[in-house]
């Protein structure tokens, strides 16, 4: 394949991954606790034309290897872990983190996710779970007879049980952070799991060592912009219809130097 038109081919795959990755945030600007993404790129290696020379009689004139590029590919997919809007739903088991760390969240293996979405439930067993029915870890069980519950900044949680006046603590939230959270792998249902890159979770309190506070009846909304994801979109475009462009170029050229061949 001739060397222009593989170049172009790379820009014109480079450009509509960049597309399917700003679709998918778009598509998730309503998802509670979404964090953006961006595709990073890299140049392809390059052909050498020519290498290096030195001339002259002492050595003075050097003169630079002559290399042409070979396009370019995907480098990685980055999860920016900007704060999201903090959105006042008036629902008490909605639960916003403002600031670092994950609620931990265990999974049917017993294994252990991590999510900012605090979109809680209260399961048949009194258990606080997610939107998809895994519980919080450490697990708090609030108890039949309770008529208020309340979350602190600190994640102390607590109710009013019966006819008492003071309320009652029945646990407490705890925050996971990590070293890299661009590193946490996507499982999906806004589940997130660590990996080597994201370094071992930092269990803490919510409000304490570097955790973020917690922010009962609110949600932390998706750091999504629709303006922004909106000029990347278009920048993709524009850039994906110029490599398509010089793609044609070059099978024109290819088949004008056919032609004199002729």
């Amino acid at each position: 394949m001739d060397p222009a038109l593989r170049a172009a081919a790379t820009g014109m795959m480079a450009q509509q991954t960049r597309t399917e990755v700003i679709a998918h945030n778009l598509a998730n600007v309503n998802t509670p606790g979404f964090k953006r993404s961006r595709a990073h790129f890299e140049d392809l290696l390059y052909q050498t034309v020519q290498g290096q020379q030195v001339l002259g009689e002492n050595d003075t004139q050097i003169t630079p290897a002559i290399q042409v590029g070979r396009g370019t590919r995907l480098a990685g997919v980055q999860r920016l872990h900007e704060q999201g809007p903090i959105e006042e739903t008036g629902r008490n088991l909605d639960i916003a983190i403002e600031g670092e760390g994950f609620f931990q969240i265990q999974l049917p293996s017993g294994e252990t996710a991590y999510s900012r979405d605090g979109s809680l439930q209260i399961s048949d067993q009194g258990v606080l779970v997610t939107s998809a029915g895994y519980a919080l870890q450490p697990p708090v069980r609030i108890p039949d007879d309770a008529s208020e519950f309340t979350v602190s900044a600190t994640g102390v949680v607590s109710v009013r049980r019966g006819n008492d006046i003071q309320p009652t603590e029945i646990g407490r939230i705890e925050l996971a952070r990590f070293a890299n959270p661009s590193g946490l792998l996507s499982l999906g249902q806004n589940l997130l799991a660590p990996t080597a890159a994201s370094g071992q979770p930092v269990v803490g309190y919510p409000n304490d060592a570097g955790m973020g506070r917690l922010q009962q009846n609110s949600l932390e909304g998706s750091n999504v912009e629709i303006v922004q994801e909106m000029v990347e979109m278009i920048a993709a475009m524009r850039a994906y219809e110029i490599n398509s462009k010089a793609i044609k170029t070059a099978d024109e050229m290819g088949q004008i130097a056919n032609n004199i061949a002729r």
